[in-house]
């Protein structure tokens, strides 16, 4: 019987430099709208603070790249009321904008601040034609959100976000494979993932 899978992405905080090349490889890659991020550089300041907030610039800034995180009990797959939210055998929390509502409870359920978006309005593009390869249609008064570029991951491709990388400070791949290299660093190095408390098991790693 084939060995189930379960997709992870690993960030290794220790090489991230914040250039946002993941967030503007995941637009491109997406088809993103203006004003339609799937992944964001959270940049906080060596006091806690995040650095849009700040008085002055602090060149001592850490930097956490955030998007969804494609919990393996993700509470809002379990309140959407359309099935438009749900998951994948691999682990993946897909949307599928041809069933979404436009309720946002999954917005509301969720832990994890902006990762998901509503368009309120018919989506609008600075370019005329589009960019990427996916072909999921962007629609107003739905939500979306990462997919961990899964019709890449069909075509036996990485995350276009794991491509872009200049430094390389993003991994992805199979939890399930202790051969894989996901395993490996996470059996290397210290890692967390984000609010745990919550219970939601998240499935991206940053490696400490």
């Amino acid at each position: 019987m084939e060995r189930s899978k379960h997709y992870v992405m690993v960030i290794d905080l220790r090489l991230c430099i914040g250039c946002d090349t993941c967030s503007v490889a995941c637009k491109q890659e997406n088809n993103l709208p203006e004003g339609v991020w799937w992944t964001r550089v959270i940049r906080v300041n060596m006091d806690g603070v995040r650095d849009a907030d700040a008085a002055y610039a602090d060149l001592k800034t850490e930097h956490l790249t955030l998007g969804c995180q494609h919990c393996a009990n993700g509470p809002c797959v379990e309140v959407c009321p359309t099935s438009a939210t749900y998951r994948t055998p691999d682990g993946l929390v897909m949307q599928d904008p041809s069933l979404c509502i436009g309720c946002r409870y999954c917005t509301i359920v969720c832990p994890f601040t902006g990762v998901r978006v509503y368009a309120s309005e018919q989506p609008t593009y600075a370019l005329p034609f589009p960019t990427g390869d996916n072909p999921m249609v962007h629609r107003a008064k739905t939500t979306e959100k990462c997919t961990f570029c899964a019709h890449r991951l069909e075509q036996g491709k990485l995350p276009a976000c794991i491509d872009a990388c200049p430094l390389k400070a993003r991994t992805f791949g199979d939890l399930n494979d202790p051969d894989s290299e996901v395993s490996r660093r996470l059996r290397e190095r210290p890692h967390f993932r984000l609010l745990v408390e919550k219970g939601t098991e998240p499935s991206v790693y940053y490696l400490a």
